[in-house]
């Protein structure tokens, strides 16, 4: 089915308001200062106070697409909800959204799509096909995540890197193009990020085991499983795709960590210059990490109309995923 007409209209983001310095972080950790700028890369993340929800993090990214887009909320043909974790189990966060857009009695289709850090590209993928069948004319994907309420601090190779926020784009059909979506998975790597509470294993109800409530990340098993298979992945997406690295106006990468940013673009061949970097401001954002580096590109202009860019990164599985597009 592709390449596809179906275009990023307009993008948007959000962050919270509480901006943590790794100064403060380094208190928190009981480290000199500046350890860990050192060790992660990290100058600083959002953190979401509690009226900073998910629904409302990802309405004002969504307000700011719809902007963008030149489009109104009731012109929508279907919410798609791309969050790792959702704001609560029932309904979905996308209902919530659907709510506080103002849509309560529109019957526009809300629903999410899960695939922790890559649901982004993964709702984009089902947006993309709705677009396609002529099924819908705008749609609306948003991301909103907020790691700061699981991390374990034992743990500060994953506690000291993530960060809160959401972002949101409009797609409909114009003269941009999906060219490629590549999505693998490897379930060798499921043991490698898991946050084992909130399903109907461990749960409230019957009791969670300690530490089931707080994310455990393997950071060498992650990245064992996904580097060795991600520059066969990505040759084979831009090959669909029709186009070389050197032809990509921009990559935008899951904010993952600084060392996985060093490593795609040291051992992919990019350019410095092509790949988005924002980990240092926001850390890891979970499955908004890849539609606020977007946002980024856009508006500062690392993006441009009618330029190639490649949206890419990994997740919890471990599965891989790529998105190709013509802005």
């Amino acid at each position: 089915m592709f390449p596809t007409a179906t275009t990023i209209l307009g993008t948007g983001s959000y962050l919270p308001r509480q901006d943590v310095s790794s100064a403060e972080i380094d208190a928190r950790l009981g480290w000199q200062e500046g350890q860990s700028f050192s060790r992660f890369g990290i100058r600083s993340r959002h953190v979401a106070d509690a009226d900073e929800t998910s629904s409302y993090m990802a309405t004002k990214a969504a307000e700011q697409a719809l902007h963008m887009a030149g489009c109104q909320p009731e012109e929508l043909d279907l919410i798609l909800g791309a969050c790792g974790v959702m704001e609560q189990p029932i309904p979905s966060t996308s209902v919530l959204v659907q709510n506080r857009l103002g849509l309560a009695t529109s019957g526009i289709p809300a629903f999410d799509i899960n695939a922790t850090c890559l649901s982004f590209l993964q709702a984009l993928d089902v947006a993309n096909m709705w677009l396609s069948a002529g099924r819908a004319r705008r749609v609306l994907v948003f991301s909103a995540d907020i790691a700061s309420v699981g991390l374990d601090w034992s743990q500060p190779e994953s506690a000291a890197i993530f960060g809160d926020g959401a972002a949101a784009v409009v797609l409909g059909s114009d003269e941009g193009a999906i060219l490629a979506h590549g999505f693998e998975t490897y379930s060798e790597g499921k043991e490698a990020c898991v946050l084992a509470a909130g399903g109907t294993r461990s749960n409230p109800a019957r009791g969670t085991a300690p530490g089931d409530a707080l994310f455990q990340m393997d950071g060498g098993l992650a990245f064992r499983v996904a580097s060795r298979r991600l520059p066969r992945f990505l040759a084979g997406l831009l090959e669909r795709a029709g186009v070389r690295p050197d032809q990509l106006d921009c990559v935008v990468p899951h904010q993952a960590s600084a060392q996985a940013l060093s490593h795609i673009t040291r051992a992919l061949r990019f350019d410095s210059d092509q790949v988005v970097n924002i980990f240092a401001q926001t850390g890891n954002q979970v499955a908004a990490s890849i539609p606020t580096t977007l946002d980024h590109a856009v508006r500062s202009g690392a993006l441009k109309r009618g330029q190639t860019a490649l949206l890419v990164g990994t997740s919890a599985g471990i599965s891989i995923g790529g998105t190709v597009v013509r802005f």
